[in-house]
């Protein structure tokens, strides 16, 4: 086999289902994917939206072990795909799966998203990164601080930062309450039952 197909032998077999890509990642994340990680189908589809032009920049707002930036890079090489992550442990699994897949697309951020410049990306992607803070959900771990008040602030400063963005700016959002998003905001389409929601700024 040619040295060239052999590479995207390798790299596409890690595409083949949710259960294949998540061998890319230690078990005690494997774990977590089913509450906690993008699927492929869900990446595939949130890729195609948010790249409508080549050299699209896009942000994943609290991108965990980095599976949706991963798949969008690989589905859509012609974007440019960031992740934003507080934990420093997902963020080196997120970086690790990256040296596998050897993409070059993408890049890998470790912070708070309130410590960054939205305004340096076009379209963003949304799972829903707050939930933990709520009461009773399912946590990632307890190594940050979870509260209300904490959900409530992100969830404001998000509105906010995103009202501040031009006019076709583009939202994917996964699980995500349709209120969380400002009233300059339109949704154009949906998908698997409406769980995925694509938003563009009018």
């Amino acid at each position: 086999m040619p040295a060239v197909a052999q590479k995207n032998w390798y790299i596409d077999k890690w595409f083949i289902d949710d259960d294949k890509f998540h061998n890319l990642y230690p078990f005690h994340i494997q774990k977590l994917a089913d509450k906690h990680w993008t699927p492929l189908k869900v990446a595939k589809y949130a890729a195609e939206f948010l790249v409508p032009e080549d050299g699209a920049k896009v942000l994943d707002i609290g991108s965990g072990a980095g599976k949706f930036c991963l798949a969008a890079s690989h589905y859509k090489p012609n974007g440019l795909f960031y992740g934003i992550e507080q934990r420093k442990d997902l963020l080196d699994c997120a970086v690790e799966a990256e040296y596998k897949l050897d993409l070059n697309n993408l890049s890998f951020i470790h912070g708070n998203f309130t410590q960054i410049d939205f305004k340096q990306f076009d379209h963003f992607y949304f799972y829903n990164s707050f939930y933990e803070n709520i009461e009773g959900t399912a946590k990632i771990d307890h190594k940050i601080q979870y509260s209300l008040s904490l959900y409530n602030y992100y969830n404001s400063y998000l509105f906010n930062q995103l009202e501040k963005m031009p006019v076709g700016t583009r939202v994917a959002t996964y699980h995500t309450w349709e209120n969380q998003m400002p009233p300059e905001y339109y949704i154009l389409k949906t998908q698997f039952d409406k769980l995925l929601k694509f938003w563009i700024k009018a």
